[in-house]
C-alpha cells in the first residue's frame, strides 16, 4: 500500500465510528444472510429484474435511504450525500440479475452448511452486502467527503450486455470511482476487463428431402464447416482469448436436408487487440463456411445471417492504482493475507473502458458451481466481505474531518 493509504486506514481504525460500524457488520451478518437468501428467491433474468429490484430498493429504503429509486432503465439508486462541495461520486454497487432464464428452480437447499440455488452467490450475495454497508452507514452515522451511491444494476449477465451500467455512466457524469461486489472468495480483486463479443448466426438454405433433393445445399452442414473451423483455432493463453460456440439448432428430421440452422457464438480475451483478431477470423470462418457448402453443391441458394448479440469492453489497470491498493490494505487489515488479482467480464467492463477506476471484490463467505444449477454458498466468514467493502469506501471517499478522498473527481 501507500504511505497515504496506509497512514489514512490507521487513522480510520481510530475512530470510535469505524469500530462500531465494523462490530456491526459482523453481528449483522445473519441479518445479510437472510437478504441474500429472500432476494435469491426472487427470480431475476435479464430484462426481467423488475420484482426483485423492488425488493432491493425496499430493503435500502429500510436501510436508511427513504430516498431510494428506480431509474429508467431499471436500476437501483440510493444516494448518501458527502460533505464535499462540490463532492466527487464513489459507487458501491452488485447487480440484480441472474444468468437464468425464467421459470428456473430458485428454491433454496441446505446441506452441510452451504446452501444451494441457481443464483445464490451470483450476485444476490453482491446484493446483501451493499444492504449491509448502507446499514453499516445509517447505524454509525457515517459522514464521508464524496458522495457514495448505492446501486443494484440490471442486465450484467448474457445477452443484458450491461445495459444498466451503461445507462448509469452515461446519465450521470462526476462518478470517480466504481466497486463492484461481484467475486469469488474473500482476497481476490478483479482490477481487469475480460473483452466479449457474440453473435448469432442463422444458415438458410432451400431444404428438401434427405433423398430426392440430395445435392442441394444443406443450412446444417453449413453450420457444421463453421464449427470445424472455429473449433481448431489457436489463440494465446496470455492474454487469455477463448472461443465458445454455446448453443446450436436447427433442422427438422433426420429426413429432410436442413433449411435452417442457427448457432450462438461467445468470444472473449483479456486483450483487446487479441479479441478484435479473434473476431475477425471466426467471422471469416462464418462466412467461408457458406460459400463452401454452396461450391461443395455447384449452388448459391444457401445464405449466412450474423446478428450483434453485444460486446463487451477489453480493458487493464495497474496494481498501483488508488482503489486497488486501498481494498488490498483493507482486506489485509481483516486477516486476509493472500491476494489474487484477475480478470473477468463484470459491471467494471464499462467504467474500465472509460478511464474510470474500478474494481470487483467479494462479498464474503466461500462459494463454488457459480451459472450451475448446483451453485453454492457457504456463509462462513460472511461479514469480512461488507467489512472489506465498507473500509474500502471509507478509504477511497474519505471519511469526513478525518481522512482526504483517495479518488480525483473526473475532470
Amino acid at each position: 500500500m501507500s504511505d497515504a493509504i496506509g497512514a489514512a486506514l490507521a487513522a480510520l481504525w481510530e475512530q470510535a465510528q469505524v469500530r462500531q460500524a465494523m462490530l456491526f457488520l459482523e453481528r449483522d451478518a445473519g441479518r445479510t444472510l437472510e437478504q441474500q437468501l429472500a432476494l435469491t428467491s426472487i427470480e431475476a433474468p435479464p430484462f426481467k429484474e423488475a420484482a426483485r429490484a423492488a425488493h432491493f430498493r425496499d430493503l435500502l429504503s429500510q436501510a436508511g435511504f427513504p430516498d431510494a429509486r428506480i431509474d429508467a432503465e431499471g436500476n437501483v439508486l440510493a444516494v448518501r450525500k458527502g460533505a464535499g462541495a462540490p463532492a466527487s461520486v464513489l459507487v458501491l454497487s452488485a447487480h440484480l440479475d441472474s444468468v437464468f432464464p425464467e421459470g428456473t428452480d430458485v428454491t433454496i437447499r441446505q446441506k452441510d452448511g452451504r446452501y444451494y440455488a441457481p443464483g445464490i452467490r451470483d450476485d444476490t450475495r453482491g446484493l446483501a452486502a451493499v444492504l449491509a454497508v448502507a446499514r453499516a452507514f445509517t447505524d454509525a452515522q457515517v459522514q464521508t467527503v464524496s458522495d457514495v451511491w448505492f446501486v443494484g444494476t440490471v442486465g450484467e449477465e448474457g445477452l443484458g450486455n450491461l445495459r444498466g451500467v451503461r445507462a448509469l455512466f452515461r446519465d450521470h457524469a462526476g462518478i470517480a470511482g466504481f466497486i463492484s461486489v461481484d467475486g469469488g472468495d474473500m482476497g481476490r480483486v478483479t482490477l481487469g476487463a475480460t473483452g466479449s463479443q457474440r453473435y448469432r448466426v442463422t444458415y438458410r438454405g432451400p431444404g428438401g428431402h434427405s433423398f430426392g433433393a440430395f445435392g442441394v445445399p444443406s443450412a446444417a452442414h453449413a453450420m457444421g464447416r463453421a464449427i470445424a473451423a472455429i473449433a481448431d483455432l489457436r489463440t494465446p493463453s496470455d492474454p487469455k482469448t477463448t472461443f465458445n460456440v454455446g448453443r446450436v439448432r436447427g433442422g427438422t428430421g433426420a429426413t429432410a436436408i436442413a433449411e435452417e440452422a442457427q448457432m450462438d457464438v461467445d468470444l472473449r480475451s483479456n486483450s483487446a487487440q487479441e479479441l478484435a483478431r479473434t473476431v475477425a477470423s471466426v467471422l471469416a470462418m462464418i462466412e467461408a463456411s457458406a460459400r463452401d457448402e454452396n461450391v461443395r453443391w455447384g449452388s448459391n441458394a444457401l445464405t449466412v445471417e450474423i446478428q450483434d448479440l453485444g460486446a463487451r469492453p477489453a480493458g487493464n489497470q495497474e496494481q498501483s492504482l488508488p482503489i486497488v491498493r486501498a481494498t488490498v490494505a483493507a482486506v489485509q487489515s481483516l486477516g486476509v493475507e493472500s491476494i489474487q488479482y484477475g480478470h473477468s467480464s463484470t459491471d467494471c467492463n464499462v467504467p474500465i473502458s472509460l478511464g474510470i477506476p474500478a474494481i470487483a471484490i467479494p462479498g464474503g463467505g466461500k462459494s463454488g458451481g457459480n451459472h450451475s444449477l448446483g451453485e453454492w454458498y457457504d456463509p462462513t466468514q460472511g461479514h469480512l466481505g461488507p467489512q472489506n467493502a465498507f473500509l474500502t469506501v471509507l478509504l477511497l471517499a474519505g471519511l469526513a474531518g478525518v481522512t482526504t478522498p483517495q479518488l480525483a473527481r473526473p475532470q
